[in-house]
């Protein structure tokens, strides 16, 4: 009867090399741990940059500038041709592809977008103000005109917090947010953004296609100029001035009877 001459501590087959092999698995391991280059660093420090808390500039004579840094946020309106939607004002976003997301600490371009419920003005989300042909920084942007929005890691021309449209030069697309149309991004779930323009029965832009350029709020406790709270008669107000705006087309900076908005021209 055969008997197992091996005691526990008897090492057989190619112990030497399994144990050479693990060594210079940890020696690898530790390397890259030190350089920064293990997959769960990059990935952190992507996040990192991505959602880093940013500073919006603040319009103080109610202008959007050439050089500001701005959130372009579709405001919260009520979506009637679906039944689950998100909800709130939806901030334009940079979003990453996952995968690649996961192997790299930089964002790739070109990169998708996307349209996120959050009002905090971060890496993804805060975009800059770029000169067109011939413009200079600090100057005023103005409605028709074109501009390019840079990602860091009323009628008078006064544009900052105020609805907007922004079209594609290229196939005179507006910009538009899909409330009911859901992409599970790197961040959670968000809602897809596309270029393409909607209309009313009066041939007008509906308000999927209307975003704000949003600035900085005076005050230190708010993040931006969302978080200002509204003054009790503004709904009254407004209704007062569009009737206004109807009786008098040329005067005030605010909608058409049809809630028609400015239009500024965004080349991609």
């Amino acid at each position: 009867m055969a008997q197992n001459l091996y005691g526990p501590r008897v090492r057989i087959g190619n112990w030497n090399e399994d144990v050479y092999l693990e060594e210079e698995i940890m020696k690898d391991f530790l390397a890259k741990r030190d350089k920064g280059q293990l997959l769960i660093q990059r990935n952190r420090r992507l996040k990192e940059n991505l959602l880093r808390p940013m500073q919006l500039s603040i319009s103080e004579d109610g202008y959007i500038h050439y050089g500001d840094k701005v959130m372009l946020v579709n405001p919260d309106h009520p979506e009637t041709e679906a039944d689950l939607f998100l909800q709130g004002d939806l901030s334009l976003c940079m979003t990453p592809d996952e995968i690649k997301a996961h192997l790299s600490d930089e964002l790739e371009v070109p990169c998708g977008l996307s349209a996120a419920q959050t009002k905090i003005p971060v890496g993804r989300n805060t975009f800059t103000i770029l000169c067109a042909a011939g413009e200079v920084i600090g100057q005023v942007l103005r409605y028709g005109q074109n501009f390019r929005l840079g990602i860091a890691g009323g009628f008078d021309d006064r544009m900052a917090n105020t609805k907007i449209l922004i079209t594609h030069c290229h196939t005179n697309r507006g910009l538009v947010a899909h409330r009911h149309l859901f992409l599970r991004t790197y961040f959670g779930k968000e809602a897809e953004v596309a270029a393409h323009t909607y209309l009313d029965s009066h041939r007008v832009e509906k308000p999927k296609n209307h975003w704000m350029l949003v600035t900085g709020a005076p005050r230190k406790d708010l993040s931006t100029m969302l978080d200002l709270p509204k003054p009790p008669a503004e709904d009254t107000q407004a209704l007062e001035q569009v009737k206004e705006q109807v009786s008098d087309p040329g005067a005030g900076n605010t909608p058409d009877a049809h809630g028609c908005v400015p239009q500024c021209a965004l080349p991609m």
